[in-house]
């Protein structure tokens, strides 16, 4: 399972860091940590519909307590988890080579069929807009609309796609392994959202080709929106940016 990979691979990098402060909350579940070389927030998109039972058998809340829960079935866990994981790799990423550009700039015009992991409606105007023959693919039935796919289809249709767009949320409802597996003709694969904030040498040989992310600039801008549950007050204290997985 490559969350427990991830897992392992995060787990290494936590020395020096001390979580600071967390919060399991819509719409992101954000946790902020801090080290000799200041701080970083991860956040991961809190799926409410995937939650079954409000429990959390963690304890005595810590970086590491909540790391090790990355592969736990437990959605508060798993959520919490890859918000930390998130902001170990913001405190150690580098992006002097990344792209501060758009998902959208990545897609070539001769790209054939494109696949959407998740029902994002402006991505998906812009696609139609241009032409691309697209397939949207959603589990949450309230994000459907008359073109969009159940993702029971995507075992079926991805084998079929020559460029996957994937909400990163799929690492919080763990479908991202048979996503990657069902999608081996796909020459570019991206997470896209932020929940994507991982770095991206954990995702090394998976098959994912990019990252499309958000770097906070403003922590203060940034907490604020998390706190008070808003999208656009938590993005405007971020930058997009794009990296390749080596």
């Amino acid at each position: 399972m490559l969350l427990g990979r991830i897992k392992r691979e995060a787990l290494k990098l936590t020395k020096g860091l001390r979580l600071v402060d967390f919060g399991f909350a819509l719409p992101y579940t954000w946790v902020l940590v801090q080290g000799p070389e200041g701080r970083a927030l991860g956040v991961a998109m809190t799926l409410p519909e995937e939650v079954q039972r409000y429990r959390n058998s963690v304890t005595e809340p810590s970086l590491e307590a909540f790391i090790e829960r990355a592969d736990s079935i437990n959605s508060i866990e798993r959520t919490l988890a890859l918000a930390a994981i998130n902001a170990v790799s913001q405190y150690h990423i580098d992006l002097a080579d990344a792209e501060w550009v758009d998902v959208l700039d990545l897609i070539p015009e001769n790209a054939g069929k494109v696949a959407l992991i998740g029902n994002m409606p402006p991505l998906v105007r812009e696609l139609r807009a241009r032409g691309y023959e697209i397939y949207v693919f959603e589990r949450n039935a309230r994000l459907w609309d008359k073109d969009t796919f159940s993702d029971a289809l995507e075992y079926h249709l991805l084998p079929e796609m020559d460029a996957v767009i994937a909400s990163a949320t799929c690492l919080v409802n763990g479908t991202i392994d048979m996503l990657l597996e069902r999608s081996k003709r796909a020459k570019l694969f991206v997470l896209t959202g932020p929940t994507g904030q991982l770095l991206p040498e954990f995702l090394k040989g998976t098959g994912v080709t990019h990252l499309a992310a958000m770097k906070v600039t403003d922590f203060e801008k940034a907490l604020l929106g998390l706190k008070l549950g808003s999208f656009k007050g938590f993005e405007e204290g971020n930058k997009k940016y794009v990296v390749e997985v080596p």
